[in-house]
Protein backbone atom coordinates (compact mmCIF):
# COMPACT_ATOMS: atom_id res chain seq x y z
CA UNK A 1 0.00 0.00 0.00
CA UNK A 2 1.42 3.73 -0.48
CA UNK A 3 1.15 5.98 2.26
CA UNK A 4 0.90 9.45 1.07
CA UNK A 5 3.38 11.52 3.87
CA UNK A 6 2.60 14.18 6.11
CA UNK A 7 2.59 17.55 5.90
CA UNK A 8 5.48 17.98 7.62
CA UNK A 9 8.21 16.91 5.70
CA UNK A 10 7.11 18.22 2.43
CA UNK A 11 9.02 21.51 1.71
CA UNK A 12 7.49 24.96 2.45
CA UNK A 13 9.33 24.93 5.79
CA UNK A 14 12.71 24.46 7.53
CA UNK A 15 12.70 20.64 8.76
CA UNK A 16 15.19 18.64 11.28
CA UNK A 17 16.78 16.42 9.27
CA UNK A 18 18.45 13.50 10.61
CA UNK A 19 21.56 12.08 8.17
CA UNK A 20 23.29 8.48 8.89
CA UNK A 21 26.25 7.57 7.62
CA UNK A 22 27.30 11.37 6.95
CA UNK A 23 30.89 10.56 6.28
CA UNK A 24 30.12 8.23 3.48
CA UNK A 25 29.90 9.13 -0.61
CA UNK A 26 25.96 9.23 -0.26
CA UNK A 27 25.65 10.97 3.41
CA UNK A 28 28.34 14.00 1.87
CA UNK A 29 26.16 14.49 -1.08
CA UNK A 30 22.77 14.73 1.16
CA UNK A 31 24.13 17.12 3.43
CA UNK A 32 25.17 19.32 0.53
CA UNK A 33 21.24 18.91 -1.24
CA UNK A 34 19.66 19.72 1.92
CA UNK A 35 21.70 22.28 3.81
CA UNK A 36 18.47 25.03 3.63
CA UNK A 37 17.29 22.41 6.58
CA UNK A 38 18.69 22.27 9.74
CA UNK A 39 20.94 19.13 8.79
CA UNK A 40 22.38 16.72 11.88
CA UNK A 41 24.58 14.22 10.23
CA UNK A 42 25.84 11.94 11.93
CA UNK A 43 29.35 9.99 10.90
CA UNK A 44 29.71 6.30 12.05
CA UNK A 45 31.94 7.47 14.95
CA UNK A 46 28.67 9.89 16.16
CA UNK A 47 26.64 6.54 15.89
CA UNK A 48 27.46 3.25 14.29
CA UNK A 49 23.85 2.03 13.53
CA UNK A 50 24.13 -1.33 14.38
CA UNK A 51 23.56 0.09 17.99
CA UNK A 52 20.64 1.10 19.09
CA UNK A 53 20.36 5.04 19.25
CA UNK A 54 21.51 7.01 22.28
CA UNK A 55 18.87 9.46 23.72
CA UNK A 56 20.09 12.60 22.50
CA UNK A 57 19.30 10.45 19.08
CA UNK A 58 15.86 9.43 19.91
CA UNK A 59 14.88 12.24 21.66
CA UNK A 60 15.92 14.60 18.68
CA UNK A 61 12.86 15.69 17.27
CA UNK A 62 13.40 15.38 13.80
CA UNK A 63 11.21 15.04 10.64
CA UNK A 64 13.04 13.29 8.62
CA UNK A 65 16.15 10.71 9.00
CA UNK A 66 18.12 9.85 5.13
CA UNK A 67 19.88 6.65 6.49
CA UNK A 68 22.63 6.71 4.20
CA UNK A 69 25.05 4.40 6.33
CA UNK A 70 25.33 0.78 5.28
CA UNK A 71 28.03 -1.85 4.90
CA UNK A 72 29.09 -1.72 0.69
CA UNK A 73 31.99 -3.39 0.44
CA UNK A 74 30.33 -6.21 -1.36
CA UNK A 75 32.96 -9.02 -1.10
CA UNK A 76 33.88 -8.89 2.35
CA UNK A 77 30.39 -9.05 3.11
CA UNK A 78 30.38 -12.86 1.65
CA UNK A 79 33.18 -13.27 3.89
CA UNK A 80 31.16 -11.99 7.25
CA UNK A 81 27.95 -11.88 6.35
CA UNK A 82 26.93 -11.56 10.05
CA UNK A 83 28.70 -8.29 10.25
CA UNK A 84 27.42 -6.57 7.29
CA UNK A 85 23.76 -8.05 8.06
CA UNK A 86 24.44 -6.34 11.75
CA UNK A 87 25.52 -3.09 10.02
CA UNK A 88 22.45 -3.04 7.40
CA UNK A 89 19.49 -4.74 8.60
CA UNK A 90 19.69 -4.39 12.33
CA UNK A 91 21.25 -0.79 11.79
CA UNK A 92 18.04 0.08 9.75
CA UNK A 93 15.90 -1.53 12.02
CA UNK A 94 17.53 0.53 14.90
CA UNK A 95 16.83 3.48 12.02
CA UNK A 96 13.15 2.73 11.69
CA UNK A 97 12.75 2.48 15.51
CA UNK A 98 12.84 5.86 15.77
CA UNK A 99 9.46 6.61 14.50
CA UNK A 100 10.45 9.30 12.25
CA UNK A 101 9.41 9.30 8.48
CA UNK A 102 12.29 7.34 7.24
CA UNK A 103 14.35 7.69 3.26
CA UNK A 104 16.65 3.97 3.15
CA UNK A 105 18.48 3.15 0.38
CA UNK A 106 19.26 -0.36 -1.40
CA UNK A 107 20.60 -1.38 -4.24
CA UNK A 108 20.47 -3.51 -7.82
CA UNK A 109 22.41 -6.19 -6.31
CA UNK A 110 18.90 -7.19 -5.20
CA UNK A 111 18.20 -8.69 -8.36
CA UNK A 112 19.78 -11.49 -10.08
CA UNK A 113 20.40 -9.85 -13.49
CA UNK A 114 18.84 -12.50 -15.37
CA UNK A 115 16.62 -10.00 -16.82
CA UNK A 116 17.81 -8.60 -20.28
CA UNK A 117 15.34 -5.26 -20.05
CA UNK A 118 15.33 -3.05 -17.25
CA UNK A 119 14.29 -3.43 -13.79
CA UNK A 120 11.28 -1.88 -12.35
CA UNK A 121 9.88 -1.80 -8.79
CA UNK A 122 7.50 -4.97 -9.47
CA UNK A 123 10.08 -7.12 -10.93
CA UNK A 124 10.82 -10.09 -8.45
CA UNK A 125 14.05 -10.10 -6.50
CA UNK A 126 16.54 -12.67 -6.10
CA UNK A 127 20.12 -11.53 -4.56
CA UNK A 128 22.96 -13.37 -5.33
CA UNK A 129 25.48 -12.15 -3.00
CA UNK A 130 25.60 -11.91 0.93
CA UNK A 131 25.73 -8.35 0.62
CA UNK A 132 22.74 -8.27 -1.50
CA UNK A 133 20.89 -10.60 0.65
CA UNK A 134 21.24 -7.85 3.24
CA UNK A 135 20.05 -5.10 1.48
CA UNK A 136 17.11 -7.01 0.52
CA UNK A 137 16.61 -7.54 4.41
CA UNK A 138 17.24 -3.98 5.17
CA UNK A 139 13.94 -3.04 2.73
CA UNK A 140 11.48 -4.72 4.77
CA UNK A 141 13.47 -3.52 8.34
CA UNK A 142 12.74 -0.35 7.36
CA UNK A 143 8.78 -0.80 7.26
CA UNK A 144 6.48 0.16 5.01
CA UNK A 145 6.35 4.17 6.14
CA UNK A 146 9.27 4.48 4.56
CA UNK A 147 10.34 5.39 0.93
CA UNK A 148 13.16 2.92 -0.67
CA UNK A 149 15.72 4.03 -2.79
CA UNK A 150 17.02 1.78 -4.92
CA UNK A 151 20.18 2.95 -6.51
CA UNK A 152 23.05 1.99 -9.09
CA UNK A 153 26.85 2.16 -9.48
CA UNK A 154 27.37 5.32 -7.40
CA UNK A 155 30.23 7.46 -7.79
CA UNK A 156 31.23 10.67 -6.63
CA UNK A 157 34.14 13.34 -6.02
CA UNK A 158 34.76 11.86 -2.82
CA UNK A 159 35.47 8.89 -0.82
CA UNK A 160 36.13 5.53 -2.22
CA UNK A 161 34.83 4.70 -5.88
CA UNK A 162 35.05 3.63 -9.16
CA UNK A 163 35.44 7.01 -10.91
CA UNK A 164 37.94 7.99 -8.14
CA UNK A 165 39.74 4.81 -8.54
CA UNK A 166 39.95 4.64 -12.29
CA UNK A 167 41.79 8.60 -11.81
CA UNK A 168 44.60 7.25 -9.76
CA UNK A 169 45.08 4.36 -12.02
CA UNK A 170 44.57 6.09 -15.46
CA UNK A 171 47.62 8.58 -13.59
CA UNK A 172 49.75 5.71 -13.00
CA UNK A 173 49.24 3.09 -15.33
CA UNK A 174 49.26 3.04 -19.42
CA UNK A 175 46.89 -0.04 -18.99
CA UNK A 176 43.67 -0.94 -16.74
CA UNK A 177 41.68 -4.40 -16.91
CA UNK A 178 38.00 -3.54 -16.32
CA UNK A 179 34.76 -5.47 -16.13
CA UNK A 180 33.02 -5.87 -19.36
CA UNK A 181 30.47 -8.26 -18.78
CA UNK A 182 28.62 -6.44 -16.52
CA UNK A 183 25.81 -3.68 -17.17
CA UNK A 184 24.67 -0.94 -15.41
CA UNK A 185 23.69 2.56 -14.59
CA UNK A 186 26.35 4.44 -13.25
CA UNK A 187 24.87 7.24 -11.05
CA UNK A 188 26.34 10.27 -9.81
CA UNK A 189 25.61 10.55 -6.04
CA UNK A 190 24.83 14.48 -6.71
CA UNK A 191 22.10 13.67 -9.21
CA UNK A 192 20.70 11.20 -6.64
CA UNK A 193 21.09 13.42 -3.91
CA UNK A 194 18.40 16.13 -6.02
CA UNK A 195 15.74 13.37 -6.94
CA UNK A 196 15.57 12.25 -3.24
CA UNK A 197 15.14 15.68 -2.30
CA UNK A 198 12.29 15.86 -5.33
CA UNK A 199 10.58 12.60 -3.63
CA UNK A 200 10.53 14.26 -0.31
CA UNK A 201 9.43 17.55 -0.94
CA UNK A 202 6.26 17.02 -3.59
CA UNK A 203 5.03 14.59 -1.51
CA UNK A 204 5.52 11.53 -3.69
CA UNK A 205 3.86 8.03 -1.71
CA UNK A 206 5.94 5.32 0.23
CA UNK A 207 7.34 2.79 -0.79
CA UNK A 208 10.07 1.25 -3.23
CA UNK A 209 11.38 3.28 -5.72
CA UNK A 210 14.25 3.08 -8.85
CA UNK A 211 16.36 6.14 -8.62
CA UNK A 212 18.93 5.86 -11.27
CA UNK A 213 21.07 7.54 -14.08
CA UNK A 214 19.63 7.59 -17.75
CA UNK A 215 21.37 5.05 -20.08
CA UNK A 216 23.71 2.48 -19.13
CA UNK A 217 26.93 1.22 -19.92
CA UNK A 218 29.15 -1.48 -18.55
CA UNK A 219 32.38 -0.67 -16.12
CA UNK A 220 34.60 -0.98 -18.76
CA UNK A 221 32.87 1.77 -20.89
CA UNK A 222 32.44 3.71 -17.59
CA UNK A 223 36.36 3.09 -17.78
CA UNK A 224 36.96 5.04 -21.00
CA UNK A 225 34.75 7.56 -20.66
CA UNK A 226 36.39 8.43 -17.25
CA UNK A 227 40.14 8.47 -19.30
CA UNK A 228 38.34 10.91 -22.23
CA UNK A 229 37.04 13.23 -20.26
CA UNK A 230 39.89 13.56 -17.72
CA UNK A 231 42.42 13.76 -20.55
CA UNK A 232 44.01 10.52 -19.31
CA UNK A 233 46.04 8.32 -21.90
CA UNK A 234 45.55 5.26 -20.69
CA UNK A 235 43.81 1.89 -22.33
CA UNK A 236 41.37 -0.24 -21.11
CA UNK A 237 41.47 -4.10 -21.55
CA UNK A 238 38.26 -5.72 -21.05
CA UNK A 239 37.62 -8.51 -19.16
CA UNK A 240 35.41 -10.82 -17.76
CA UNK A 241 34.12 -10.86 -14.17
CA UNK A 242 35.35 -14.48 -14.29
CA UNK A 243 38.74 -13.13 -14.90
CA UNK A 244 38.53 -10.59 -12.28
CA UNK A 245 37.94 -13.14 -9.92
CA UNK A 246 35.87 -11.88 -6.79
CA UNK A 247 34.54 -13.97 -4.37
CA UNK A 248 31.11 -12.51 -4.32
CA UNK A 249 28.92 -12.72 -7.68
CA UNK A 250 27.26 -9.90 -9.48
CA UNK A 251 24.43 -9.69 -11.23
CA UNK A 252 25.55 -9.39 -14.99
CA UNK A 253 22.56 -7.00 -15.76
CA UNK A 254 21.39 -4.63 -13.37
CA UNK A 255 20.03 -1.48 -15.32
CA UNK A 256 17.04 0.20 -13.10
CA UNK A 257 14.09 1.73 -14.27
CA UNK A 258 10.86 3.53 -12.51
CA UNK A 259 7.15 2.41 -13.89
CA UNK A 260 5.86 4.27 -10.89
CA UNK A 261 3.76 7.92 -11.62
CA UNK A 262 5.72 10.74 -11.23
CA UNK A 263 9.24 9.45 -10.53
CA UNK A 264 11.88 12.18 -10.34
CA UNK A 265 14.41 11.21 -13.56
CA UNK A 266 17.88 11.44 -13.47
CA UNK A 267 19.91 13.22 -15.83
CA UNK A 268 22.24 10.59 -18.21
CA UNK A 269 25.57 8.94 -16.72
CA UNK A 270 27.81 10.83 -18.95
CA UNK A 271 26.46 14.12 -17.77
CA UNK A 272 26.94 12.48 -14.28
CA UNK A 273 30.36 12.06 -15.13
CA UNK A 274 31.01 15.43 -16.34
CA UNK A 275 29.56 17.07 -13.30
CA UNK A 276 31.16 14.74 -10.91
CA UNK A 277 34.95 15.73 -12.98
CA UNK A 278 33.83 19.34 -12.72
CA UNK A 279 32.70 19.34 -9.00
CA UNK A 280 36.36 17.83 -8.54
CA UNK A 281 38.02 20.72 -9.86
CA UNK A 282 41.63 21.10 -8.18
CA UNK A 283 41.34 18.00 -6.71
CA UNK A 284 41.41 15.73 -9.86
CA UNK A 285 45.03 14.01 -10.30
CA UNK A 286 48.21 16.83 -11.37
CA UNK A 287 48.55 14.86 -14.79
CA UNK A 288 44.68 15.02 -15.37
CA UNK A 289 45.17 18.59 -14.37
CA UNK A 290 47.70 19.53 -16.68
CA UNK A 291 46.54 17.15 -19.74
CA UNK A 292 43.15 18.78 -19.80
CA UNK A 293 44.87 22.30 -19.89
CA UNK A 294 46.81 21.88 -22.75
CA UNK A 295 46.43 23.63 -25.97
CA UNK A 296 45.40 21.41 -28.69
CA UNK A 297 48.15 20.90 -30.81
CA UNK A 298 46.32 21.08 -33.95
CA UNK A 299 45.06 24.16 -34.08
Amino acid sequence: MELEQPDSVRAGRRRRILITGAGGLLGRALQQEFAGDDVVALTRAEWDVADPPSDNVSQGGFDLVLHAAAWTDVDRAEADPHAAASANIAGTANVASLGVPLVAFSTDYVFDGRKREPYVESDGVNPLSAYGRTKLHSEAAAGPDAWIVRTSWLFGPTGHNFVRTMLGLGVERDEVAVVDDQRGCPTYVGHLAQAVRELVDTGRPRGVWHLAAQGDCTWADLAEAVFSDAGLDCKVRRISTEELGRPAPRPTYAVLRSERVGAPTLPHWRQGLRDCLAEMGSGLPRSTRVERGRPDPGR
